[in-house]
């Protein structure tokens, strides 16, 4: 008999959100009159909204017609590469440098599998956990020792550095995750910032996997929405984003990622022409359905409903934030983001996310799942329904 895969061996037991469910199965079966409210997910709960849906049913109607039936799109309609080359970075990539996925988190995998087990790896800490766990099970990276991975280069996002990295701390020849608006931690980087992180990149040779899934909620028109808003990006940077979160596409998949023709290997060749590569080879495409979906969320309509739904969410966050605020707790993100970073000082983080569970019955996410400097820390999400949101922040106030 084979062997089972030593990469999968080598992964920390209990992927972070299914143990939050696993957790939450069991107080509800121990407790069946409680009313549990989740705060902890980042799944979204608000309708499609009016003009998105109306272009999925249409999607689907045109498959049950000659004139409008389609099959394998591998890279994605051209008509949406190029919708989202206009509407998210002013006409500035070509069809050919956008890729039409299922999300971006699926990106984030496939991405692992184009740069393999023989690269260095750098993530944010504390940082979405994909994108350490995906490391793991490409090979690149080893076997927990206690607080992290072997082989994954942590940089602390903490209070003290305003939740960013050192990036003296970058090794050179790495992959760099990056991720702002930023998941857990709800903090956005600025042009300064996020100019630095470039030419760090440039310097030190390395490839920026830059996470803009939450860039629908930066409100703030001095912060950056991407990457290529800094100058030299397209050298030294992939974009992955998502209509998951803005137009409540959690469960309906669509995604693109951005891999620029100027972006090169160390010895001249084509990052594109690779990721071109990988996605033709194991994954068919996108739903044609979904497409359509994210062509209707790109007309001018699909922009204003976009609006309202992410305006719905930070609407929600700004009420968990303000009720924590008034209990002394210190939180980062919630306005420019749909998460709430809470400081609990010395406390573990598993124990705070019981006891809101225990006396409040609601659900948040525990820090230390997101990474070592995310102890101490409790992540908020604002994804539910107004009244549950308003019933949460009620319970806790009494804490």
């Amino acid at each position: 008999m084979i062997k089972r895969n030593s990469c999968i061996t080598n992964i920390k037991a209990g992927y972070l959100f299914p143990e939050i469910a696993k957790r939450r199965r069991e107080f509800a079966a121990a407790h069946p009159e409680a009313n549990i409210i989740s705060l902890g997910v980042g799944n979204t709960t608000e309708p499609i909204m009016p003009h998105i849906n109306a272009g999925l049913a249409e999607g689907a109607r045109r498959l049950g017609t000659v004139e409008g039936y389609s099959g394998y799109q591998d890279e994605g309609l051209l008509e949406l590469r190029e919708k989202i080359s206009a509407v998210f970075y002013g006409g500035a990539f070509k069809a050919n440098e956008i890729f039409i996925s299922d999300g971006a988190k699926c990106d984030i995998g496939r991405l692992q599998l184009l740069f393999g087990s023989g690269v260095q790896v750098a993530v944010q800490d504390p940082s979405y956990p994909v994108y350490v766990d995906g490391s793991v099970l490409i090979g690149a990276a080893k076997g927990w020792n206690g607080t992290g991975y072997e082989g994954i280069v942590y940089l602390p996002c903490t209070m003290a550095n305003d939740f960013f990295p050192d990036l003296s701390q970058l090794p050179s020849n790495c992959l760099i995750y990056f991720c702002s608006p930023n998941n857990p931690t709800g903090a956005v980087a600025h042009k300064e910032q996020l100019t630095a992180l470039v030419e760090t990149a440039i310097r030190k040779k390395s490839i920026i996997i830059f996470d803009a899934a939450y860039s629908e909620f930066i409100r703030d028109p001095a912060l950056p929405k991407t990457i290529y808003a800094i100058e030299g990006a397209k050298e030294c940077a992939i974009e992955v984003n998502s209509f998951s979160k803005p137009a409540g596409f959690t469960g309906v998949r669509l995604g693109w990622s951005v891999v620029p023709l100027e972006l090169k290997y160390e010895s001249g060749e084509s990052v594109n022409a690779d990721w071109n590569r990988i996605c033709s080879t194991i994954f068919n495409g996108a739903s044609n359905i979904a497409q359509a979906g994210g062509l209707a969320a790109l007309d001018s309509e699909g922009q204003k409903e976009i609006r309202n739904l992410t305006d719905f969410y930070l609407g929600n966050a700004k009420l968990i934030r303000d009720t924590l605020q008034k209990m002394g707790i210190h939180c980062m993100g919630g306005d420019n983001s749909p998460y709430i970073w809470a400081h609990f000082p010395g406390r573990d983080s598993w124990e705070v996310f019981s006891e809101i569970l225990e006396k409040c019955q609601v659900v948040t996410t525990p820090g230390a799942g997101f990474g070592p400097a995310g102890e101490s820390f409790v992540r908020f999400s604002a994804f539910g329904h107004r009244e549950n949101v308003e019933e949460a922040c009620k319970r806790m106030s009494l804490l």
